[in-house]
C-alpha cells in the first residue's frame, strides 16, 4: 500500500512539478553543495597548507575524505535497508556539517584533516541516503530525469566553485569556504523534511507473517574500514623509500590494491569483480568509468601547462568543456528516456571516454596539437553524462526494497574506490618515468587500459534473459 505521506507512485508529474518540486530542489541542492565543497577545497588547499604549515598532510586532506566516505556508504546503505532513508539522511547531513565546522575553525593542519575525515564520512553516507530517497519517492519513469539533475548539480560547481572559493578566500578568509556552506545545507535539508516525516522502512514480512528487518552488517563495516585503510596506504606508498630496496613503493602499492580488492568483495553484489551480467557489471562499470575518466582528467591541465606552456587559467578551461558536455549529455539522456536503452547508453558512453583518453595519450606521446586533447575531452564529458545517470537508474531498477540501500552503497563505493585507486596509481606511474612527456604518456596509457576494461564490461550490464 502506498504511504499516504509520499507522492503517488503513479504520478506522471515532472520532477519540477508538484508533488516533486521541493524534493527535487532540496536533493539537488545537497548534491550541489557537496560537489561545490569538494571543488572549492581543491582551490584553497595550497593556501591552507601554507598558512597552517601542513605540506606533509596535503595529500591526506584529499585522500582521507574518499577513504572515510566508503565507511559512510556502507553504514548509510545498511541503515536505509533497516529503517528507511530518513534517519540516515539526517545523520549524514549532521556529520557533513560537523566536518565543515571542524575544518572551518581549524588552527592546525591535523585538526583540518580531522574535519575533512568527518566531512567525508557524512558525504559518503549522504550520497547513498539520497539514492534510496529517490527510489522511495520518484516513480521509475522519472529516475533518468532526477539523476540527470544530480549530474548537472555535480557539474555546475566545476564552473563556479574554484572561482567563488578563490574570491571568498581572498576577500574574507579560507575558513569561510567551509563555514559558509553550513548556512546553505540547512535550508536544503528543510526542503526535504516534509516528505521524510513518517518515511520508515516499508514493512516486509517473513514466512511467519512478522516484520523482517535486516540485521546490522557489522562485518561489512569492518571490510569498509579495511578498504579505507588500503586507499590511504596506496596514497602514502609513494612516499615510502627503503634503502637498498628500490621496488618498495611498487610492492606496497600492489599490496594496498590487493587489500582493497579483497575488502571490497563483501561490499558489492556477488560476481561484481568477475563482471557477471546484470547488476554486478552495472556496479563494476561505474567504478571503471570513474577510474578512467578521473585518472586522466587530473593530468590533462598539467599536460597543457608543462608541455604546451598554457597559463593555468586557460588550462583549467579544458575541464570546463568536459563539464558542460557532461551536463548536456545527462540532460539529453534524461529527455530520451526509454528511446535510448540503458545498455546502449552505457556502451556509447564507455567508448566515448576511452576515445578521449586515447586522444590525450596520442597528444602526449606524439606531440600532437593541444587542441586535439582539448576537443577530445568534450567527448569524455559527454560519455560520462550518458552512462553515469543510466547506471544509477539501472542500479535502482535491479534492486528490491530490501537491498536498495546495499546496492546504492555498492555503486557509491565503486565510484569512490575506482577514482581513489586510479588517482593514487597514476601518481606512482607518473613518478616512475624519467622524462615529463613519457610520464604523461604512462598516465594516459594506464587510464586507457581501465577505459578499455569499461568498454568490455559495458555490454554485460544487461541482465540475462530469463
Amino acid at each position: 500500500m502506498q504511504d499516504p505521506t509520499l507522492p503517488a507512485t503513479g504520478s506522471t508529474a515532472g520532477i519540477l512539478q508538484r508533488p516533486y518540486l521541493w524534493v527535487t530542489v532540496g536533493t539537488c541542492a545537497l548534491v550541489f553543495l557537496a560537489a561545490f565543497e569538494s571543488l572549492a577545497v581543491t582551490t584553497i588547499m595550497p593556501l591552507v597548507s601554507r598558512e597552517l604549515d601542513g605540506a606533509g598532510l596535503y595529500a591526506l586532506a584529499f585522500a582521507g575524505p574518499l577513504a572515510t566516505g566508503v565507511i559512510g556508504n556502507v553504514a548509510a546503505g545498511n541503515w536505509s535497508d533497516r529503517r528507511g532513508p530518513a534517519m540516515p539522511l539526517y545523520a549524514s547531513v549532521a556529520l557533513f556539517v560537523a566536518g565543515l565546522l571542524i575544518a572551518g575553525t581549524a588552527v592546525s593542519m591535523p585538526v583540518l584533516v580531522a574535519g575533512r575525515l568527518v566531512q567525508g564520512l557524512g558525504g559518503g553516507a549522504l550520497t547513498v541516503a539520497l539514492y534510496v530517497l529517490v527510489a522511495r519517492i520518484f516513480p521509475g519513469v522519472l529516475h533518468p530525469k532526477i539523476f540527470a539533475a544530480f549530474s548537472a548539480a555535480w557539474v555546475i560547481p566545476s564552473l563556479v566553485g574554484p572561482f567563488a572559493a578563490g574570491v571568498v578566500a581572498q576577500v574574507f578568509s579560507w575558513h569561510w569556504v567551509f563555514l559558509g556552506v553550513v548556512g546553505l545545507v540547512i535550508p536544503a535539508l528543510l526542503m526535504i523534511a516534509p516528505v521524510l516525516k513518517g518515511m520508515g522502512r516499508p514493512a516486509t514480512t517473513g514466512d511467519t507473517g512478522t516484520e523482517r528487518v535486516p540485521p546490522w552488517a557489522v562485518g561489512r563495516l569492518g571490510w569498509a574500514a579495511l578498504a579505507a585503510v588500503a586507499v590511504l596506504g596506496l596514497n602514502l606508498s609513494a612516499e615510502v623509500r627503503v634503502e637498498g630496496f628500490p621496488a618498495a613503493t611498487a610492492v606496497l602499492a600492489m599490496a594496498a590494491v590487493g587489500v582493497a580488492l579483497v575488502a571490497v568483495r563483501p561490499l558489492v553484489p556477488r560476481g561484481t569483480l568477475l563482471a557477471r551480467p546484470g547488476l554486478p557489471s552495472v556496479i563494476l562499470a561505474r567504478g571503471l568509468a570513474s577510474a578512467s575518466f578521473f585518472g586522466a582528467e587530473v593530468y590533462l591541465p598539467y599536460l597543457l601547462i608543462e608541455l604546451y606552456a598554457f597559463p593555468p587559467t586557460f588550462a583549467g578551461l579544458t575541464l570546463t568543456g568536459g563539464a558542460l558536455a557532461w551536463a548536456g549529455a545527462a540532460a539529453v539522456q534524461g529527455r530520451l528516456g526509454a528511446r535510448l536503452p540503458h545498455p546502449a547508453a552505457v556502451r556509447i558512453g564507455a567508448f566515448m571516454v576511452l576515445g578521449a583518453v586515447l586522444l590525450a595519450l596520442a597528444t602526449a606521446a606524439l606531440h600532437w596539437p593541444a587542441a586535439i586533447a582539448i576537443a577530445g575531452w568534450v567527448f569524455a564529458g559527454g560519455g560520462m553524462g550518458l552512462l553515469y545517470p543510466r547506471l544509477s537508474v539501472m542500479t535502482l531498477a535491479l534492486s528490491t526494497k530490501d537491498n536498495e540501500g546495499f546496492n546504492s552503497s555498492a555503486m557509491s563505493i565503486s565510484d569512490s574506490l575506482g577514482g581513489a585507486l586510479a588517482l593514487a596509481t597514476t601518481g606512482i606511474v607518473f613518478a616512475a618515468f624519467t622524462t615529463t612527456a613519457s610520464s604523461f604518456a604512462g598516465v594516459f596509457t594506464f587510464a586507457a587500459v581501465i577505459g578499455a576494461a569499461a568498454t568490455f564490461v559495458a555490454p554485460r550490464v544487461a541482465p540475462r534473459a530469463g
